[in-house]
């Protein structure tokens, strides 16, 4: 019993210790002294971000001071090639018979300057855009295709409304239409940013998005037997390729500083608003988890990386790069974490398809299951900045969220500072804060890295092939572009 009983004390003092430690971090995490600093600057003062732009840059410097402040171990910016810039114009489209109205618009992103004649093109409805609607509709040829959307309430309506663009355009331009145009799935006159084309690179078809009240209107004039013309003015601002850049920051693993744990978010943003909650809510917590961390006196057991990436809205090219870059690091990576919706209440996360990551997260968050946030499902989809780590065969978490107000301002000109919960973001903070902590410091790694067999089994389970194809993906993975290759 004498020999057992001091190892017995000291196994509890380490638990003790341990607890202490966890609770000091959660602490320092929760009361985020310079979060809502870090997000009035980035919103208020520096604004929209599109990469390509002067407020980019200058978002990309935000997040270096701020790491810094916040007293990283290392802080740098990493180029992320793009192939072209782009920048919006003042979109003008006026319905000139046969009555005369302007129609609030704008340009879809990414998509060419284009004008069209003063007398304006016919508009034919198209409902929804699904096939069997463009087939319907035989005087396409040199017509504007109008399309029909749901008010949008939840996340499936929303990947609902990205995942059927691709086959969409393609309709519209088997059919002869000379351009298209989405009513908004927003209310009371509110544009977004709607997507146009699903990379860094410009679509010469041209594509706008009518405020709700305005293209209802045109649908009930052509269903009254109106014959319809619009003509519009899209003079978005096009240029070459240019480099821009992510934000990386450190914290050095006091024993195995050679293998990584990265906690990321996506710094860019559209520019109608000034994207405070897509993602500016989380380019910040970021930031803040960094410095919970070192305020806390913990140094993990695996470097921690903190990342903030760029062209997330054109999808995914700066985390693609970071993964290109470090690609010689991906079987020292351990895992991935990322948010992206917002500031709704965390329910837990998704391990991009990875059941057997359920059982160990699972126990590393027991102490923070205050938080109510436990809850783990097993899809994966092709959304945000975990995708090329997923296709890498990384263990990777996205943050589950309820929608709350994210969904009427995504993308909006109302996605701005007034917007965000920050007594929710600082909950989200401790999570993010103590679980990439818990795993870069736990003694064993959270899971293996995936060969590219079990990577396409994974993506054929979760049926990720079907949002790869309807993101033009597939065969980026096919060939070996994107993704581990054995």
């Amino acid at each position: 019993m004498r020999n057992i009983l001091p190892a017995l004390i000291l196994s509890l003092s380490c638990s003790v210790f341990a607890q202490n430690s966890t609770d000091k971090l959660i602490q320092e995490a929760q009361a985020a002294p310079t979060l809502e600093k870090n997000l009035r600057v980035l919103t208020d003062e520096v604004g929209g971000r599109v990469p390509g732009t002067p407020a980019m840059e200058r978002a990309v410097q935000w997040g270096m001071d701020a790491f810094k402040a916040a007293g990283a171990d290392a802080v740098r910016s990493e180029p992320v090639p793009m192939a072209a810039s782009w920048d919006e114009g003042s979109t003008q489209v006026d319905v000139v018979s046969p009555v005369q109205f302007h129609a609030r618009a704008v340009s879809l992103t990414w998509t060419a300057p284009s004008n069209s004649p003063v007398q304006g093109f016919p508009v034919v409805d198209v409902g929804e855009g699904a096939d069997e609607d463009f087939k319907k509709a035989t005087n396409l040829k040199g017509a504007i295709a109008l399309v029909h959307s749901n008010v949008m309430k939840n996340w499936d309506d929303l990947f609902a409304e990205y995942l059927k663009l691709g086959a969409l355009l393609q309709a519209a331009k088997a059919a002869g239409a000379t351009a298209v145009a989405f009513i908004s799935t927003r209310e009371q006159d509110l544009l977004y940013r709607h997507i146009g084309s699903f990379n860094d690179r410009i679509n010469n078809y041209p594509q706008m998005l009518l405020a709700r009240e305005d293209g209802e209107r045109i649908a009930r004039l052509l269903e009254a037997g109106k014959q319809v013309r619009m003509r519009y003015a899209i003079p978005n601002r096009v240029g070459g390729p240019f480099t821009s850049h992510n934000v990386v920051a450190e914290i050095k693993g006091r024993e195995k500083p050679n293998e990584f744990v990265v906690l990321g978010a996506h710094l860019d943003s559209w520019a109608m608003g000034t994207g405070a909650l897509d993602n500016g809510c989380n380019a910040a917590l970021v930031i803040e988890a960094l410095r919970a961390i070192k305020a806390s006196g913990l140094q993990p057991r695996r470097t921690i990386r903190f990342a903030l990436f760029t062209g997330e809205e054109e999808l995914n090219v700066g985390s693609f790069e970071y993964v290109r870059t470090h690609r010689a690091e991906m079987d020292n990576t351990v895992a991935m974490l990322t948010w992206d919706e917002g500031t709704g209440k965390m329910t837990g996360f998704s391990v991009g398809g990875r059941k057997d990551l359920v059982n160990p997260i699972a126990k590393l968050l027991d102490p923070v299951k205050q938080f109510d946030a436990m809850m783990l499902t097993t899809d994966a989809f092709v959304g945000t900045d975990n995708m090329d780590f997923l296709l890498e065969g990384v263990p990777n978490l996205v943050a589950n969220q309820e929608e709350a107000n994210y969904l009427i301002n995504y993308h909006a000109s109302s996605d701005t500072y007034d917007k965000v919960d920050f007594p929710q973001l600082r909950k989200h903070v401790a999570v993010a804060a103590y679980l990439t902590f818990a795993i870069a410091d736990a003694p064993e790694r959270l899971g293996p890295r995936q060969n590219r067999a079990e990577i396409e089994s994974l993506i054929q389970e979760t049926h990720l092939d079907e949002q790869l194809k309807a993101f033009e993906l597939w065969e980026a993975w096919q060939s070996g572009k994107r993704g581990r290759a054995k």
